[in-house]
């Protein structure tokens, strides 16, 4: 198995890794930029940001148990990459361009992304942890992950049934955090 030789260390598997999940990486990345209109760090720019941090790390970030594992990090690891970038072009004297929203409707099974502030986002994902550490993790992996009910439950170590329960309190709180009145 190709993650059990990242596991052990060989280099040459870590670069044969990414050609295989590049689509899956883009998919993600594509929902956490939501393309914003004018942004330099695109989807693409993102996946190529997030393979240069992960091929420099050493020890923990070569220790990925299975496929939902790897993306539970990489989702992480976009995330933090994308804050950086979100707190480096509030810092841009010339303004920072347009903030995105996120839309969470805790009836529907998902969280649309659209236009939000994501310092703010990655906020209201502390506060959750905070609140509830599991919670926090079930909506960290589906929302930034992408990973099914089923794929969070074997991530998290809980039944499919707790996930979707987790799942709709980790919505709400979001909705709570994040709703700008509108």
């Amino acid at each position: 198995m190709l993650l059990a030789r990242v596991r052990d260390g060989d280099a040459s598997a870590r670069d044969e890794l990414l050609p295989l999940i590049y689509d899956e990486l883009k998919r993600l990345a594509n929902a956490l930029t939501g393309q914003a209109a004018g942004s330099t760090l695109n989807a693409t720019a993102l996946v190529h940001e997030l393979y240069v941090r992960l091929s420099a790390q050493e020890g923990d970030g070569n220790e990925w148990n299975d496929r939902a594992h790897f993306l539970a990090v990489a989702s992480r690891a976009m995330r933090n990459l994308l804050i950086d970038y979100a707190r480096a072009k509030k810092r841009d004297k010339r303004g920072g361009g347009e903030w995105k929203r996120v839309t969470v409707d805790p009836a529907s099974e998902s969280v649309e992304v659209s236009n939000y502030d994501l310092i703010d986002l990655s906020a209201a994902l502390e506060s959750l942890s905070a609140f509830d550490e599991r919670v926090g993790r079930v909506v960290e992996l589906r929302f930034l992950g992408g990973l099914t009910v089923e794929e969070v439950a074997a991530e998290v170590g809980v039944s499919d049934r707790q996930v979707r329960r987790d799942w709709r309190v980790g919505r709400a709180y979001l909705k709570e955090q994040l709703w700008d009145g509108d």
